[in-house]
């Protein structure tokens, strides 16, 4: 089929190599090395930094992030294994292996295929990069020139894939996903369930106890989805959580006019907070099954987690190693 392009920002067709460079009142020139031995590495010479770093990650690397207007912001999430995600290597472990991945991996000029509400939607050209210090472990971040297909200006949400195989995937219509009286109803009785089923707490209020809803549509799914995070004694941001404080993740699927609860997330705030939101959706490993990624707020710090389906039921299927109980 004829794919059309709604191009958001002209693409400079020469980039610059470096970021927020001024040049005033300097000749520059460049000039040939006078032998050939003198561009020809000295064999016996000291081997680069990288020769000792774990190998970079061979599978697609996951992105998630925003979109404003004609650019967007993404953060690398973790590499695509089989049908989960993979962490990778961090500065801790390995020092020197961020940069020597950002730099060989995701370097300006790289074209990374863009998602959003699960289906293909346009594709982002980096044009910068940068380290994200607000993870609970410093990641990659890039920054880039969005063009997206004819109907998706409402993506605002992002994930992105690096691999060439999302290049082959088939396009769809997007759907933007509005809650309605339904999906609010559906949550408030997926937590009303679950609150009994764990044994916590009742809050005064569902309804003022719920910190986010999310609609969405899954590919493989009959109906609407939503996912709704309900908090008690705290709040869904990088904060201190109070006394007896939880976190509640429900998500359902709607089946005969009602919502199923498909799964459930319950986390007391003593063990360490830990309360995710839903992000975005995407079968990122191309099985045919959708998964789901969430961003998860600590006390202190912020990570990544997904959920995937198993046996006909959600399970977690990835946290970064930083998003321990403390959080």
């Amino acid at each position: 089929m004829r794919r059309r392009w709604l191009l958001l920002a002209v693409i400079l067709s020469a980039p610059s190599g470096c970021d927020n460079v001024t040049w005033g009142g300097v000749d520059v020139r460049l000039q040939a090395p006078s032998t050939l031995a003198q561009a020809v590495a000295d064999p016996a010479a000291e081997p680069a930094p990288e020769a000792s770093l774990p190998p970079l990650p061979a599978g697609p690397i996951l992105l998630a992030g925003t979109r404003e207007g004609d650019r967007a912001t993404l953060t690398v999430v973790g590499e695509v294994r089989g049908d989960g995600l993979g962490a990778l290597p961090t500065e801790a472990q390995a020092p020197g292996f961020l940069q020597h991945f950002t730099r060989t991996l995701l370097p300006p000029g790289t074209e990374l295929v863009l998602f959003g509400e699960g289906v293909r939607v346009g594709r982002l050209t980096v044009t910068g990069t940068a380290t994200d210090s607000t993870s609970c472990q410093p990641r990659a971040r890039v920054t880039g020139v969005v063009e997206l297909i004819p109907g998706a200006s409402q993506a605002g949400r992002l994930l992105a894939l690096t691999d060439s195989a999302a290049r082959r995937r088939a396009w769809s219509p997007f759907r933007a996903q509005e809650t309605a009286y339904d999906e609010r109803a559906g949550s408030i009785a997926m937590a009303t369930e679950a609150i009994r089923q764990v044994g916590a707490e009742w809050p005064p209020s569902l309804v003022e106890a719920r910190g986010d809803i999310q609609t969405f549509r899954m590919t493989d799914a009959e109906g609407p989805s939503v996912a709704a995070t309900f908090l008690f004694g705290d709040r869904l941001a990088v904060a201190e959580p109070g006394a007896g404080a939880y976190a509640l993740f429900v998500l359902g699927t709607s089946q005969g006019g009602a919502y199923l609860t498909s799964y459930v997330g319950y986390r007391p705030a003593a063990g360490g907070k830990g309360a995710p939101r839903y992000f975005s959706h995407l079968d990122w490993d191309g099985d045919g099954d959708t998964e789901v990624l969430l961003d998860v707020f600590g006390a202190r710090t912020r990570w990544f987690a997904s959920l995937g389906q198993r046996g006909g039921g959600w399970v977690q299927t990835f946290q970064d190693p930083c998003g321990t109980p403390e959080g």
